[in-house]
């Protein structure tokens, strides 16, 4: 629905709150762009639950219920999933991928908030989403019935208000920094061969591959899970991306003193990730026990270069260092070495970090 007019993500969060608790909305756009998110979010903001029907898996009977005789007369009884005393959200994503007799049974839903004898409680809020015939998902044509019992209109991706997002909800830092330099790339259109293609949430898939390979990613691995996850030819440019940023800033490097931190404020997710990767390499390297080092100048070194590096870390940022020398889902460096940082250090004081 090309003539509806669009919106970005934030603009579809305000549209939403003036609009949709006196009727219901629509939201069409391309699959990945964040429609279902969007309405989830906005619910949760309300502190109302969403109850999420998909509508291409759905039967008629899915949503009037099935009958029961009472006193002789059939009685349609609601599904539970819908039949409800508080206020929600009902999110009915997929609408236009129903059959019309589903789109059917959604009328007096969508128009009255009704079905059969059931109300909606007063203040639920009835959302629906879907995907653009352009966009070669599964779609079929939206009665017009259905059309003039819904306020319309588009979500359009905003690399401005995804960013800010994705500073919120952290997404990998190099994911980050790409769409910083190329925030076209965010979205792409939907291909018409079958192949991945880049959306805000491929990007997030990608960002969260990244994360769980953290230090053990290398060019190989970042090869299949940029192909797996964005257009082809967008996969390309961030992988040379990523090889131009690791030769750049080499852990090794610096920690052989070929290199100093990245100082910039314009390069604080890079010494994150670096950071990070110290810390895994220390916790790999470092022995538990002190005695062990007392025989063997290679962990003498490490564990004299490991301070010098934190005490240098922390002069760009305490709260870096912080993170480098605490406890971080169970694992905590050895006892033996935090002594003598903290000793050194003692603004360094070891706390729980949720990474």
């Amino acid at each position: 629905m090309n003539s509806v007019a669009s919106v970005t993500q934030k603009q579809l969060y305000d549209f939403l709150l003036n609009v949709a608790p006196v009727r219901p909305v629509f939201i069409w756009g391309a699959p990945g762009i964040g429609k279902s998110s969007i309405v989830e979010n906005f619910a949760a903001e309300l502190g109302m639950d969403c109850v999420s029907l998909l509508g291409s898996q759905l039967a008629p009977e899915d949503i009037i219920g099935v009958p029961k005789i009472e006193d002789g007369k059939s009685v349609f009884c609601p599904p539970k999933q819908i039949a409800r005393d508080e206020p929600y959200c009902l999110f009915l994503d997929e609408l236009n991928a129903c059959s019309h007799e589903v789109q059917k049974a959604f009328y007096s839903l969508i128009q009255e908030r009704r079905i059969g004898e059931y109300h909606l409680p007063k203040g639920s809020i009835v959302i629906g989403a879907g995907n653009r015939t352009q966009d070669n998902a599964i779609v079929k044509t939206m009665s017009s019935a259905l059309i003039n019992r819904m306020v319309h209109i588009q979500l359009r991706a905003s690399h401005k208000d995804w960013l800010e997002w994705a500073y919120e909800n952290e997404i990998h830092h190099y994911v980050i920094e790409y769409i910083q330099m190329r925030p076209d790339h965010l979205w792409s259109e939907t291909p018409k061969t079958e192949e991945p293609f880049s959306t805000p949430r491929s990007w997030h898939m990608l960002s969260d591959c990244l994360h769980e390979y953290g230090s053990s990613l290398n060019e190989q691995i970042l090869d299949v899970i940029a192909s797996a996850c964005l257009t082809p030819h967008i996969a390309v440019q961030f992988k040379a991306f990523i090889k131009q940023i690791q030769r750049q800033y080499d852990l090794n490097k610096i920690i052989n003193g070929e290199l100093r931190w990245p100082d910039n404020p314009a390069e604080r997710d890079l010494l994150y990730f670096l950071a990070q990767s110290f810390r895994a390499q220390l916790l790999k390297e470092l022995p538990k026990d002190q005695a062990t080092i007392q025989n063997q100048s290679n962990y003498k070194q490490l564990a004299f270069r490991a301070k010098d590096l934190i005490k240098e870390l922390s002069t760009i940022s305490l709260e870096i260092a912080q993170m480098v020398v605490s406890e971080q889902k169970g694992e905590v460096l050895p006892g033996w070495f935090m002594l003598e940082v903290i000793r050194d250090l003692p603004r360094l004081a070891a706390k729980k970090v949720d990474v």
